[in-house]
């Protein structure tokens, strides 16, 4: 009995341009599932990207790409999870230039032809404009001009047995202008141009392709979002033993292993790392939904994302790039949104046969009316009133020309009102939307597939040591301690305003709270002199020649600073109840 040894199965990204429907998605993975090693792919037509199961010995990612690629969809592996640079942004414009100048030729395009039109509805005849002619020229500009990278993915795609939404496009437009053709060249026939149906398909496909790049730009907005928790660049520390450190900017993708790094007050952490030097506090919401900053000193470990809030620290950086805790997260998402809930699945299946069906149904259209429709209801052609007849004289068309051109007409009818594929585009479009929301306000789901599921819960347990809370602390109340008199507080108002100008200088979360009450009160803020932090304990300085200290009762009490006995009692029920005291002392 032999053991044998399973094959190791590696995950990968690929991200796959040119799919511009269901269908395509469909076409990638039939591609995909057909290569040798690849054991399962899921793609996502939102974010244009394919995740592949592989057994790496027979298959690698990079082979996987180029055999994409040349079936047409141009692929490359998934770059890491890290903030495009200014370049990379700059390089991006040309493309959406190009799509915005599309769009402008094809609606000028439109409107001349709309115009060229209205003798149609009131019988007024405006020179050139009106000319069949010109509306011959407005339909091969729009067709060799905006209409072309269209034309050409469709018929290759068609070539290559994987029809699409461009397929249909092709085929109604390039149908409608070759019997256009034939018409304006041989007016014995007596068939009716129809120049304008090109201009419109054109047109209103393009136009539908910005809304559709729109409705991705907004689905993947939170997601970007979360790309944006990474600083884009970091601050090398060239010389440790100069004080102050020398630092230099450099690209967060420079960052390795080892290198030491500053990171000022304000900022983000740019890596996962260690404190080699400094004191500080940092906000790590994002990671653990705990509004609390956390005190940071020598040894102590941050995460990338994060915020530094208070004193500017010097950092060993410990996990880069990918290997970051916010890179993991990232991961999470993108794998959630790759992972297909049961309604998508149908959903693509049905989509990967509709350009066939189509297809076949404008096949048919075009043969039931040329061959047996007219015959069976003849009055079609002769009534004056049928939008099918506009146009139409069918004394003068010889045999069974009519009918050629009204099963013409249909057919190409019934491939432009299926050219908007929103069957394909809803689904995922809403998947990504639900799951980059979610990351964005800290709740990582699983998948699509869970997100469905999400509507039969009825009870959620919460996992968290202590109480919920919204993570935005508020001032429930303050007074003022027996001895406040005779130290130079009047009032609890002057209470609120000197804490207020003292948290002014922090981004404590406390301080935020004692700011907006400040500001609620209508209070003004005063001038502080001497002003220093002490993380994870509080703020000292001088407002009003008194020299101050805000913070918690343990440091005030290390501080030498003798609190009443009355107010540590409070102060015990009151944290019994999970809130917060701070101190304002005099001394």
């Amino acid at each position: 009995m032999h053991n044998t040894v399973p094959i190791p199965v590696q995950e990968a990204v690929l991200c796959v341009n040119g799919m511009k429907c269901a269908g395509c998605v469909q076409s990638v993975e039939k591609a995909l599932g057909q290569m040798p090693g690849v054991v399962a792919a899921s793609v996502n037509l939102v974010t244009a990207k394919a995740t592949i199961s592989y057994e790496p010995t027979q298959a690698s990612v990079d082979e996987l790409a180029i055999a994409l690629t040349d079936l047409g969809f141009p692929t490359q592996v998934d770059a890491p999870v890290v903030q495009p640079t200014e370049a990379e942004v700059a390089a991006a414009q040309p493309e959406t230039l190009q799509r915005l100048r599309q769009i402008g030729v094809a609606a000028v395009l439109v409107l001349l032809s709309a115009i060229g039109h209205l003798h149609q509805v009131t019988g007024w005849h405006i020179p050139v404009l009106s000319d069949l002619w010109f509306h011959w020229a407005l339909a091969t500009v729009a067709l060799l001009g905006p209409g072309r990278s269209m034309l050409i993915d469709g018929w290759q795609s068609l070539w290559r047995n994987m029809p699409n939404m461009n397929t249909l496009v092709s085929l109604g437009a390039v149908t409608a202008y070759l019997a256009s053709d034939a018409a304006l060249l041989l007016p014995q026939l007596q068939w009716e141009c129809f120049f304008d149906a090109p201009v419109m398909i054109v047109g209103l496909v393009l136009l539908g392709r910005t809304l559709e790049e729109q409705a991705r730009g907004r689905a993947t907005a939170a997601f970007q979002a979360l790309l944006n928790l990474q600083p884009a660049s970091a601050r090398q520390i060239t010389d440790m033993a100069q004080q102050p450190w020398v630092a230099q900017t450099i690209p967060i993708r420079d960052v390795t292993e080892g290198m030491q790094l500053q990171v000022l007050p304000g900022d983000k952490f740019p890596v996962d790392g260690v404190v080699c030097s400094g004191q500080s506090t940092a906000n790590e919401a994002m990671l653990t939904g705990e509004s609390l900053p956390v005190p940071k000193g020598p040894g102590d470990r941050v995460m990338a994302g994060t915020l530094n809030q208070v004193n500017t620290v010097a950092i060993e950086a410990t996990c880069t790039g990918e290997q970051t805790a916010l890179a993991d997260i990232i991961r999470c998402v993108e794998a959630a949104q790759a992972r297909k809930a049961p309604i998508q699945r149908l959903a693509d299946r049905v989509s990967g046969y509709f350009v066939y069906g189509v297809m076949t149904l404008a096949a048919l259209t075009f043969c039931f009316w040329t061959a047996i429709g007219t015959h069976l209801w003849p009055e079609i052609l002769h009534g004056a009133d049928s939008m099918l007849a506009h146009h139409l004289d069918p004394s003068a068309l010889p045999g069974d020309h009519a009918g050629l051109l009204l099963g013409l007409k249909l057919a190409i009818s019934v491939l432009v009102v299926a050219c908007p594929c929103a069957l394909g585009l809803a689904t995922p479009t809403a998947i990504v939307v639900g799951t980059s929301l979610g990351a964005e306000h800290g709740i990582l789901i699983r998948g699509g597939d869970v997100l469905e599921a999400a509507h039969r819960l009825d009870t959620i347990a919460f996992d968290k040591t202590g109480t919920l809370t919204t993570g935005n602390p508020v001032v429930a109340q303050y007074w003022l301690s027996a001895c406040a008199p005779g130290l130079g507080l009047e009032s609890p108002a002057q209470l609120i305003q000197w804490a207020a100008s003292l948290e002014a200088h922090s981004q404590h979360p406390f301080a935020t709270a004692i700011e907006a009450k400040a500001t609620e009160l209508g209070l003004s803020r005063l001038a502080v002199s001497d002003w220093y932090a002490h993380p994870g304990a509080g703020l000292t300085g001088t407002v009003e020649g008194q020299h101050l200290h805000l913070g918690n009762l343990s440091w005030l009490m290390a501080q030498g600073i003798e609190v009443d006995p009355g107010d540590r009692q409070q102060t015990e029920a009151l944290t019994a109840q999970g809130q917060s005291v701070i101190f304002l002392a005099i001394q």
